[in-house]
């Protein structure tokens, strides 16, 4: 069910998982994908690892995270999406703790995931919360006039 390694076909597909949850604007998705893009180039150096989820031959969701530079043990959980198609049947749930399980085997600590504060983003939050992340600061304004930036954590080490 879950496969580690970027494919060239990945990213067209992270694109489609993406922009299919209805939260992403186009600047967004194209971070997405050229994180993706990314990977294939530099392999591990680039900083970015992937899990992702394929069911029947079609990956249905992924996390994104990696090391947070200058520091020991802290990660970013980049992204975080399953395909609206799939949505409330728990994949999110495994990809993260999926996700977590390998960031404490390499060493990881905490981890930090970022999120917009906007009502839109509500179930976002809830899922972190649900899943044992704390809200550990929100940053006013940050991306946009009235939408703030709220910045999770877990200990995981």
């Amino acid at each position: 069910m879950f496969r580690y390694e970027a494919t060239p076909d990945d990213r067209q597909r992270v694109r489609e998982i993406v922009a299919s949850t209805g939260f992403f604007n186009p600047e967004e998705i194209d971070v997405a994908e050229e994180l993706v893009e990314e990977r294939l180039a530099e392999g591990p150096d680039s900083g970015y690892h992937f899990v992702f989820a394929d069911q029947d031959r079609q990956t249905t969701g992924y996390t994104c995270y990696g090391p947070i530079a200058g520091t020991t043990g802290s990660y970013d959980l980049f992204w975080i999406a399953v395909d609206a198609n799939v949505q409330r049947q728990g994949l999110g749930k495994v990809l993260l703790a999926e996700s977590e399980r390998l960031i404490r085997h390499a060493g990881g600590t905490r981890i930090y995931i970022e999120t917009s504060n906007r009502g839109h983003y509500a179930s976002t939050r809830a899922f972190y919360e649900r899943n044992g992340y704390a809200l550990e600061a929100v940053l006013k304004d940050f991306y946009a006039p009235g939408d703030d930036k709220a910045i999770y954590v877990k200990a995981v080490g």
